[in-house]
């Protein structure tokens, strides 16, 4: 199975590296100068299950495709979306598969409109890990799993073939016959984690020793009730994990939105917050979503001013 993995960041490069460490056959689509970087100093990752260095990885750029792939992995932000599908269109055939990891549910309809409704799967990833100033690829924990499935839950010979392929790759793979449900509590969670942090600006153990840790699970019951009402309503064990992480005394945990506003980047306020908040209608002036959501878009606003300032000046 021949799989193009578009990027070769901190999540793709993970996935890809341990791919390819296992003898799959991946092509990682990147830019000109991540091109020259895995050139000049190969791929490697820092990880508590093992380091890997590959010195000259397979790589191709845009201009380069031409063949389509059997499995295309995206793990790209969602305010890169447009870009990410424009640059793999042509690795796209009547039989090639889709498997995002986005965080959120919006990125399937984008996927949709773009390549056919037939193309993309379900999928998500757990997992920390950054880049580090040499472009090397940094695990942080000992979370690595990568779930994927149909959207419609079945288990047809393409997941089945691409499970064997995932399978026994030096990562936690799991074929899920409700990935959409999987999807829903990941965002579920990552929205109630990612709303409170950036709110707060502060880690959950922070929070919690405010005597504030009703805020976080009050954020988490509102998220949940969103969900339930789109037809998927968390599951008990999934909440009560959830709800133990968010009042867990002393926790470091923040979500990775509240350090990127920390170092001045781009966030997925519309993809994990705002499209949530959508969603629920018309949400109460009280809502801790909404309240969460409009403090990343002002954030945003920011830092969209200063960058004006920062262009007109140089």
């Amino acid at each position: 199975m021949r799989i193009l993995v578009v990027g070769a960041g901190a999540i793709g490069g993970y996935f890809g590296g341990r791919l390819l460490q296992a003898g799959r056959d991946v092509t990682f689509l990147v830019r000109p100068r991540r091109a020259a970087a895995l050139a000049e100093r190969g791929l490697s990752i820092r990880s508590p299950r093992g380091d890997f260095h590959l010195p000259a990885p397979p790589i191709v750029t845009e201009d380069a495709l031409a063949d389509p792939f059997d499995l295309v992995l995206l793990s790209c932000k969602a305010y890169d979306l447009d870009g990410a599908m424009a640059s793999f269109a042509k690795a796209v055939g009547p039989r090639t598969a889709i498997l995002p990891l986005l965080n959120g549910m919006r990125h399937l309809d984008v996927l949709a409109d773009r390549f056919g409704p037939d193309h993309a799967l379900g999928g998500l990833c757990v997992i920390s890990a950054t880049l580090d100033a040499d472009g090397g690829i940094v695990h942080l924990n000992d979370f690595q799993s990568l779930t994927f499935g149909e959207l419609d839950g079945s288990r047809s010979p393409r997941i089945e073939a691409i499970a064997s392929t995932l399978t026994g790759a030096g990562f936690d793979a799991r074929l899920s016959d409700a990935i959409r449900q999987d999807m829903w509590e990941k965002w579920i969670f990552i929205a109630a984690l990612a709303g409170i942090t950036c709110l707060m600006r502060a880690a959950i153990g922070d929070i919690v020793a405010t005597g504030a840790a009703d805020l976080s699970t009050g954020l988490l019951d509102e998220c949940a009730a969103i969900a339930a009402s789109e037809g998927f309503p968390p599951r008990k064990p999934f909440l009560d994990g959830v709800r133990a992480t968010l009042q867990a005394s002393g926790s470091p945990l923040t979500a990775s939105m509240l350090r990127d506003i920390e170092d001045g980047k781009p966030v997925e306020a519309d993809a994990i917050l705002g499209d949530l908040l959508r969603r629920a209608g018309e949400a109460d002036a009280h809502s801790l979503l909404r309240i969460a959501y409009a403090h990343t878009k002002a954030y945003e606003a920011q830092r969209q001013r200063s960058e004006a300032v920062g262009n007109k000046t140089t």
